[in-house]
């Protein structure tokens, strides 16, 4: 008896563990690309034909930022910035309209891309507080009112496209990944304080911008995974100790994974080729006997003295010196080695699992920003050109690639997919809906006249799509 009321209790906790590794999308979307940023959500109803003059509820204006809305109970949050300050507004989640909206403490100016803002990271809510991140200064939390609850100065970060990551919740702990040419690390911390709860360094990744995602093993705790420069690593949540990790992927990460079932799809670009080794540099023992004049064990840049080493002198001089040292090189070393790809793994393991749980790799067509898309057994990718790509997600086999007709600008904003759709949206505003499938099919072509790179959102039977002067709210009337 007590043997059968074990199995009984055992299935049940299996029962518990796979639920748990399923999203629950229904009216959720409280971080980037919605819940654990799979980018889906089963609203229904959503409008196929919208646009400025068509099935709009209400739209709100902005200021300037790449920061996606995310949606607590009553209010979507958003990040913007304009040339007096970087914001948080909090707007209501029916009407739009502002409820608040935070001036950020601002004590440094950093670098960030051309194609990125001060306000690119999207907040995370827990549902009643919001959570922010911001290049020019750190987090900060404030409660659904708008009191501040607690801030961290994170000090000066040494990425120079700015940061693209968000932060991401996991029960009470807060998850926070800054991967930077140098001073990289992986920090926890109280949600309620703001107080470390454990931090990882991270000194083998330079700069990355992909935001970690939850994996719930069915016979353990919660492991959160982040893809950086060269490998996948996942962690426990709650004490940040590495579990399992997976190399041989690109060295500047900026799409976030996907997880479905016991797979993660992990997307990589970052210039060269498209498949196969880049380049062979030597050891750095071997360059030090010919380059280092000085006989310092580092190199000068007039060291160096080599047209095409001088021109990768930025991507070399990681921690701003002035010199090229070991670490440098090794970095420099590796990066001219990877290879791009969307990478299908097999999630769990202990150590080292590269050999083990690779399942399939494609290399061709590539997107730069935005994330694939997993849906109904077909991977997505949108690339600039306006290029979809339709993957079999067991196999990597290519089902269709074709291009989105009438949208073939670049892509900044991930696909995302409800009722039975899939939403692409190019850079200058132009949202494609597809209908999904090994033979996928455009349905509209919906311009907005206004650019965009922020993620769409699905909530309450509507679509929210943030441009660069807009909050919209679309939805069938």
């Amino acid at each position: 008896m007590a043997s059968y009321h074990y199995e009984i209790m055992r299935a049940c906790w299996f029962a518990l563990a796979a639920f748990l590794m399923v999203p629950l999308y229904a009216g959720e979307w409280p971080q980037f690309r919605g819940i654990n940023s799979s980018g889906v959500s089963d609203e229904k109803n959503l409008p196929i034909h919208f646009g400025p003059d068509h099935n709009v509820v209400w739209k709100t204006p902005l200021p300037a930022g790449h920061s996606s809305p995310v949606f607590s109970k009553t209010q979507i949050f958003v990040s913007a910035y304009d040339k007096e300050g970087i914001y948080l507004f909090a707007l209501d989640r029916k009407s739009g309209k502002q409820n608040w909206r935070k001036p950020i403490p601002r004590p440094r100016v950093a670098e960030h891309h051309k194609s990125s803002t001060p306000a690119s990271p999207s907040p995370v809510t827990d549902g009643e507080n919001v959570y922010a991140l911001y290049n020019d200064f750190g987090l900060i939390s404030f409660d659904k009112a708008g009191n501040e609850r607690w801030r961290l100065d994170l000090g000066p970060i040494n990425n120079p496209f700015g940061l693209g990551t968000s932060p991401v919740l996991s029960g009470n702990t807060l998850l926070l990944n800054i991967d930077a040419e140098s001073g990289s690390y992986f920090v926890g911390l109280n949600k309620d304080t703001g107080k470390q709860k454990w931090r990882r360094d991270r000194s083998d990744f330079t700069r990355g911008f992909s935001t970690p995602v939850l994996y719930k093993p069915a016979d353990g705790p919660m492991q959160v995974l982040v893809a950086g420069s060269y490998s996948l690593m996942a962690y426990a949540v709650e004490t940040g100790e590495p579990i399992w990790w997976v190399n041989s992927l690109t060295w500047q990460l900026k799409p976030t994974p996907v997880i479905h079932g016991d797979t993660v799809y992990v997307l990589g670009w970052a210039g060269g080729s498209d498949e196969g080794a880049q380049e062979n540099v030597p050891d750095f023992p071997e360059v030090l006997k010919t380059r280092d004049t000085n006989k310092d064990g580092k190199l000068t840049k007039e060291e160096i003295a080599d047209d095409r080493l001088s021109k990768d002198w930025a991507a070399m001089d990681l921690d701003r010196t002035g010199f090229v040292e070991l670490r440098d090189w090794k970095m420099y070393q590796r990066r001219k080695k990877v290879v791009n790809a969307v990478n299908a793994i097999k999630l769990g393991g202990r150590g080292d699992m590269t050999d083990k749980n690779v399942k399939w790799r494609y290399y061709k067509s590539l997107p730069n920003v935005p994330s694939p898309l997993y849906y109904n057994g077909i991977v997505y990718m949108t690339k600039e050109g306006g290029i979809m790509t339709a993957l079999d997600a067991e196999t990597g086999k290519v089902l269709k690639q074709a291009r989105l007709t009438g949208a073939l600008g670049d892509y900044y904003a991930s696909p995302v997919a409800a009722d039975g759709r899939i939403y692409a949206t190019s850079q200058e505003g132009k949202v494609v809906v597809i209908q999904p499938g090994a033979e996928w099919e455009i349905l509209s072509v919906n311009p907005l006249n206004e650019a965009v790179n922020a993620t769409p959102a699905f909530v309450d039977g509507r679509i929210f799509i943030r441009t660069h002067e807009n909050l919209y709210c679309f939805a069938n009337q």
